[in-house]
């Protein structure tokens, strides 16, 4: 969970007030104080809120209750906490650039497993999609409730994928890799190169075309 000593020293790295920092995440002035105080129990939402907004201004938290300034062209996103905050990310930018969505992952239930919130996840997918933003959403799997599809999403199986626990998404100019052996997990290095993320997709697109149906709901390698 991020302190107030966190959020006071991100605001000091953009020389922002908390009335300005209240403005961009949505919130009102007391409720930052507060925060930073710890004077009240802080919401989920609005430390999310706080979150994401030092994101967009290119400011994210570390281990160890750290700030820095986010690297141009990557983002680490790591453990359970920030994994939220990839899928923020992930949907704040298809919204802004649509396109094609592709996921390749080992076992995709750990993403499940890791993921909070997951139906606003699928809301916001759907939504997206409804929209004709998303054009499609491909996933290739070796383990997976294949049975559990949405509108947006098409399937593939990959029988002898390797059992090492990762994944990879491309999405618009973006590549995300994740490892789910990483301590603390899940570990979600994102990469903003264009070249990268359509190399990774052209790889994927052989994947696919050599993958079969997938088997029952449930079913594995």
């Amino acid at each position: 969970m991020i302190t107030g000593r966190q959020i006071r020293a991100a605001r000091g790295l953009l020389d922002w007030d908390a009335e300005e920092l209240a403005q961009k995440a949505g919130l009102n002035r007391d409720t930052v104080f507060n925060i930073e105080r710890g004077s009240v129990q802080a919401r989920g939402g609005s430390i999310e809120k706080i979150a994401i907004a030092f994101l967009n201004s290119g400011v994210e938290f570390t281990e160890n209750q750290g700030v820095r300034f986010k690297p141009d062209g990557i983002q680490v996103f790591e453990g359970e906490e920030r994994f939220n905050n990839f899928y923020d990310f992930l949907y704040e930018h298809l919204k802004a650039r649509g396109g094609d969505v592709c996921l390749s992952v080992t076992d995709e239930r750990l993403l499940a497993k890791y993921r909070k919130n997951a139906t606003i996840h699928y809301e916001r997918m759907l939504d997206l999609y409804k929209r004709h933003i998303v054009k499609s959403f491909r996933i290739l799997a070796n383990k997976s409730n294949f049975g559990s599809t949405y509108p947006y999403n098409t399937y593939k199986w990959q029988p002898d994928a390797s059992i090492s626990p990762t994944a990879f998404y491309t999405f618009g100019d973006c590549l995300a890799l994740i490892s789910f052996d990483h301590d603390p997990a899940p570990y979600v290095v994102v990469i903003e190169s264009a070249p990268i993320a359509e190399s990774y997709r052209r790889s994927f697109d052989v994947a696919w075309a050599a993958a079969k149906e997938p088997p029952a709901q449930g079913g594995s390698s």
